[in-house]
C-alpha cells in the first residue's frame, strides 16, 4: 500500500506502508541509533514524535516482547528507509511490521530518509503528517501544519503512571551489564514516573535498590513521608518548563536534603528547580553514539540520548556545577548541585540496548544514598 509523509514546509515523500492503515501527525525527528528500534518505539519520550531512523535498514532481528521500554508502544510514526521483511535472531517473537501493524503504529519506508535527516538538521525538526493509502499531499502539508507545537506542552500527563507501585524485578537479563557495586543493604528509591524506560528500574534493581514508582503530579511530600532513602526523576516526553507540580515539587525534595538523581527530562526539571532556564534545540539529541565529556575526570563517555531541550548554561546560578559537556555542541550534559546531594545527567546511562558507559551514575547514587544514611 502506498504511504505518503507531508512536513509543514511543504515538502512530501511517497513510499510505501510499512505498518498500521490510517493516518498520524506529530513532530518529525530522526535519531541515528544502530540499533535500538523496539526500545525507541516504546520510549515515551517519543510521545507526539515520529522518528526517522538514520541507519538504511530497520527491523533485521525483529521484535522480542521482554524488550520494551514501556506499556506498549510510544511513537507517533515511525519512518524507514528499507523494512527488513525478516527477523533474523533466535530472540525475536515477530517482524518489525507485525510489531507496527499489531500496535496500529502508522509507519512509512520505501523513502530517502538520508534526503529527509538534511532537511531535519538544516531546518530544524518540524511538523508532519502520515497518510497510507491515496491522499492529496497539499492536504496533508495542512495536516501538519495544524499539530500542536512541541514547545509548551505538557506531554506527561498522558504517559504517566495512575497509580503509585512497587518494582518487582524480572528474571535476570542475562545481557545486561553486570554492576560494579551492590548498595550494602537494599536502599529505598522514590521515582517520579514522567515517562519512565523500564531499563532504569532494571538497573536500579540491579544495583539492590527497592524502587516505588509515583505518578508525576504526586506532592513531594508523599515521597518524603515514606522516608526514602533517595529520590529519583526520570526522563519524559515535551516542554519541560511547562512542568509547575514538578519544578515545584522538585524544589522542595532539595530542600529536605535528601539525595536525587535526575535524568533527562528529570535533569532538566531539577535544572529549572535550581534556578536555571531551557530552550529549544535545532534538532535535538537522539541516537546512541553521541560523545559526553566528564569534566572532573576528563573522560569521554560514548552515550545514548534523547532529547530535544536542552539547559542554557548562562542561566545557571551560582552553586550550580555543570559537570558533563556534550563534545558535538558544547550543550550541558550534566549538573550537579555544589551545596546539596542533587545530581542530575541529559543523556541516558541506563542505555538500552547500549552503550553502558555512564552506568556508573547509578554507583554515584547509591554513594550519596548511603552516605546519607
Amino acid at each position: 500500500m502506498k504511504a505518503t509523509l507531508a512536513l509543514e514546509n511543504g515538502n512530501w515523500y511517497e513510499g510505501e506502508a510499512a505498518g498500521a492503515p490510517g493516518g498520524t501527525s506529530g513532530e518529525v525527528v530522526f535519531n541515528t541509533s544502530m540499533t535500538g528500534y523496539q526500545e525507541i518505539i516504546t520510549d515515551p519520550s517519543y510521545v507526539g514524535q515520529i522518528v526517522t531512523m538514520t541507519v538504511p535498514e530497520v527491523g533485521n532481528y525483529g521484535i522480542a516482547d521482554e524488550d520494551g521500554e514501556s506499556r506498549g508502544t510510544q511513537v507517533a510514526g515511525f519512518i524507514v528507509r528499507a523494512e527488513s521483511p525478516i527477523a533474523s535472531n533466535w530472540r525475536s517473537d515477530m517482524t518489525l511490521r507485525e510489531y507496527l501493524t499489531r500496535n496500529n503504529v502508522v509507519a512509512i519506508s520505501d523513502i530517502d530518509t538520508r534526503a529527509l535527516t538534511r532537511v531535519l538538521r538544516s531546518a530544524g525538526v518540524m511538523r508532519g503528517a502520515i497518510a497510507t493509502g491515496d491522499v492529496d499531499p497539499r492536504e496533508l502539508v495542512e495536516k501538519a501544519r495544524a499539530v500542536p507545537s512541541m514547545e509548551g506542552s505538557d506531554l506527561v500527563r498522558g504517559v504517566t503512571c495512575a497509580e503509585p507501585f512497587d518494582y518487582v524485578p524480572s528474571p535476570s537479563d542475562e545481557f545486561a551489564p553486570v554492576p560494579e557495586r551492590l548498595a550494602g543493604r537494599p536502599l529505598r528509591i522514590a521515582a517520579y514516573d514522567f515517562g519512565m524506560k523500564y531499563n532504569i528500574l532494571r538497573r536500579f534493581a540491579a544495583h539492590g535498590c527497592d524502587v516505588r514508582v509515583y505518578p508525576a503530579t504526586t506532592p513531594a511530600s508523599e515521597l518524603l513521608a515514606s522516608n526514602p532513602d533517595g529520590v529519583f526523576l526520570s526522563n519524559g516526553p515535551g516542554d519541560p518548563a511547562v512542568l509547575d507540580y514538578a519544578i515545584n515539587n522538585a524544589q522542595e525534595l532539595m530542600k529536605a536534603d535528601v539525595p536525587v538523581f535526575g535524568i533527562c527530562l528529570g535533569h532538566q526539571i531539577l535544572s529549572l528547580a535550581m534556578g536555571g532556564e531551557t530552550y529549544k534545540l535545532k534538532f535535538g539529541h537522539r541516537g546512541g553514539n553521541h560523545p559526553v565529556k566528564d569534566l572532573a575526570t576528563g573522560k569521554v563517555e560514548i552515550t545514548s540520548q534523547n532529547h530535544g531541550f536542552a539547559v542554557d548554561a548562562t542561566s545557571l546560578p551560582e552553586g550550580v556545577k555543570v559537570t558533563h559537556l556534550n563534545l558535538y555542541d558544547g550543550t550541558v550534559e550534566g549538573l550537579r548541585h555544589e551545596t546539596k546531594p542533587v545530581f542530575c545527567v541529559q543523556y541516558h546511562p541506563e542505555a538500552a540496548p547500549g552503550p553502558h558507559d555512564a552506568d556508573y551514575l547509578f554507583r554515584q547514587f547509591l554513594d550519596a544514598m548511603e552516605k546519607r544514611a
